[in-house]
Order: structure tokens, then sequence, then C-alpha cells
């Protein structure tokens, strides 16, 4: 990794089998929540608040600030200890903010620090967290 590390970006970011989701949306969207969620169906924190990304070797790598390394928010209960893992290569980012609106979505990319970055939006469903514990997994087919 390099030494000059690029500021944090107010996010949320979870792995599995190596693979990092970065989790964007605004203040309150649900970030932490998701992150809970996941993790409770095997999912590791990477960071969770403020998610470091760097360009390595040609790819985006997520960590912690060391400062909030291993913790994440539990609204009404406050901050809970987590065994957190990262660097972790990025695999993709979840924006919150906007609702996935097709069953079968088209794949989308966002580009980030000049890299494109698969790009999913929030289904309202329940097993959510389930669907992107597995997509991380195993990835998404045609």
């Amino acid at each position: 990794m390099r030494s000059d590390t690029p500021p944090p970006l107010h996010a949320t970011a979870v792995a599995v089998a190596g693979n990092g989701l970065l989790i964007r949306g605004a203040s309150g969207s649900g970030k932490s929540g998701l992150a809970l969620e996941m993790m409770a169906r095997g999912a590791q924190l990477v960071a969770d608040d403020q998610v470091i990304v760097t360009a390595c070797d040609g790819a985006l790598w997520l960590s912690a600030p060391e400062t909030l390394h291993g913790m994440i928010e539990a609204r009404g209960l406050g901050l809970l200890a987590a065994s957190a893992s990262g660097p972790v290569r990025l695999a993709a980012m979840l924006d919150l903010d906007r609702p996935e609106t097709e069953r079968l979505p088209q794949r989308r990319e966002i580009m980030l620090q000049g890299q494109r970055i698969p790009l999913l939006h929030k289904a309202a469903h329940p097993y959510f967290p389930a669907a992107l514990v597995q997509y991380l997994k195993e990835g998404r087919r045609e």
C-alpha cells in the first residue's frame, strides 16, 4: 500500500471471501445497520463511518482509519467491538440512496479513482443482506 493515504470517504465497508463492498448513503440511511445484518450472515467488518480507499497494483483497496478500526455503531446500543479485516479489494459499491426498481437489473458501473467499479442500488427486500453476502462470495451470473 502507498503511504500517501487519501482522505476517508463517509461510508461503511464489509468483506466476504476477500471481496469488499463499499456502502455509501446519506447519514442515517442504514449503512451500519446493513453492515451488521451482513456480519450476522458471515461478512467481516472492514470499516464503519469512514473508509479509506487506496489504489494499488491496479485495484482499489478498502481499509479503516486506525482510530475507527474494529468498531461499528449500533444505534440505541452504542459502539460495538467487531473483528475487522482489511485492507480488502473493492469488488462493488452499493448506493443506499438509490432504490433498485428492476427485478433483474442491468449491470451498472461507477468510476472511482479512475477505475470502473460495479454499482449496486438498494433493494427493498428482507433478504437483501443475505443476497449481498452471496454476491460477494460467488458473484453475479448473466
